[in-house]
């Protein structure tokens, strides 16, 4: 009777919502390989781009493609994003460096999928424009980045400066959305209001 009784009031554990969803978050598989993914596909796109603009595009007319308002034209720019800050060569070699040793260093912790498209668009924009710093003319990190996408009173800038606009704007709407790079504040949120009294 004894045993009938104490197996019958014992509690049984259940497991913690929270934790819960810690642990699923933590079994989220391909954060990583999409991160890697978007970065190879923007590297990719870039890079032929520039090369197949630099050998069909440089030297010639521009070629429009909506009027005057979307013309291809091939530009060496020596600064940043969008031929910005002509001046600062090798600073702007320096940010696209650090912007790829940060990405990877958080990358452990991604259990995201919007955060690893996010940060694969700037890896991979990061490492395009990289790319040609240190191997174009006029020399190892000082190399002009192959800009040929000229918008009427815009700027001209290449698939790379997309990408890394793209992930930009990824991050900061993310941020404003208050989801974290494992995916935490939204499941937190949602914990809370399920263990909420109603």
């Amino acid at each position: 009777m004894e045993q009938i009784i104490s197996t019958e009031s014992a509690p049984q554990s259940q497991p913690d919502t929270a934790t819960r969803g810690v642990d699923e978050r933590a079994l989220t598989p391909g954060s990583v390989t999409a991160l890697l993914v978007t970065a190879a596909l923007a590297y990719a796109l870039d890079l032929g781009s520039k090369l197949v603009a630099v050998s069909r595009l440089e030297g010639q007319e521009p070629v429009a493609i909506a009027g005057r308002v979307l013309t291809l034209q091939v530009f060496r720019n020596s600064g940043a994003a969008f031929s910005s800050g002509q001046a600062f060569t090798g600073v702007f070699t320096a940010i696209s460096a650090a912007v790829v040793v940060v990405i990877a260093r958080v990358a452990h912790r991604l259990q995201s999928l919007p955060w690893a498209v996010a940060l694969g668009l700037l890896l991979g924009g990061a490492l395009g424009n990289l790319t040609d710093r240190i191997f174009r003319a006029p020399g190892v990190f000082r190399g002009h980045v192959v800009d040929f996408i000229s918008v009427e009173h815009f700027a001209v800038f290449n698939l790379a400066d997309s990408a890394i606009v793209c992930g930009g704007a990824l991050v900061v709407l993310l941020s404003f959305l208050g989801t974290s790079l494992d995916g935490s504040a939204l499941q937190d949120r949602r914990d809370r209001s399920i263990r909420a009294p109603r």
